[in-house]
């Protein structure tokens, strides 16, 4: 049985570094034999069906292989469709009142717990907050996430420690469940 997955590649294409060209991205995907194999913008998410695997094997074998084919390492996360739906659906901000730029997901590659985040004073950083998922953060930051000094103290890698951490903004969380979905 085929299933259909976003692979969300963690920091390629950011300020001239780490050049991951789209084509050659897809290019490499169906050398692995995957099939209907997209991308969407150039910063770092694949959409692609495969008959074999799982999330975690699936991301491991493209990590490996862009690290073969470019020469530097990536982050992968791999989720399916019904996940992907999932974290849209359960968001716990009101997404369709709100600006797509003050609402972003931190997909995490293993479950996350509350304990982890347990330093962080909340009540300093409103209006921002921020809220979780299943593997995944919810942040509300109404000013942009480049202004947002919460977003800023949950990237920290003692936060993060042993996990993969990539974000993406609401337009691209919308985006990846309609192309999984297709």
């Amino acid at each position: 049985m085929t299933t259909t997955y976003a692979a969300l590649l963690r920091g390629i294409n950011v300020g001239g570094s780490r050049k991951v060209p789209m084509a050659e991205l897809r290019t490499l995907m169906t050398g692995l034999g995957h099939d209907d194999v997209r991308t969407h913008l150039q910063s770092g998410q694949a959409v692609f069906a495969a008959d074999h695997g799982d999330e975690e094997s699936l991301a491991a074998e493209l990590a490996s292989a862009i690290e073969k084919h470019f020469g530097f390492a990536v982050d992968v996360i791999v989720r399916d469709h019904a996940y992907l739906k999932a974290i849209a659906d359960n968001c716990p901000f009101p997404a369709a009142e709100l600006e797509p730029k003050q609402l972003h997901v931190t997909y995490f590659s293993a479950p996350v717990e509350a304990e982890r985040f347990a330093e962080i004073d909340r009540d300093a950083h409103l209006p921002e907050e921020f809220r979780l998922g299943d593997r995944a953060l919810y942040l509300y930051a109404p000013n942009g996430l480049g202004r947002s000094k919460l977003a800023e103290i949950l990237s920290r890698p003692r936060i993060n420690k042993g996990l993969i951490a990539t974000s993406r903004n609401w337009n691209t969380v919308v985006k990846l469940v309609e192309m999984t979905g297709a």
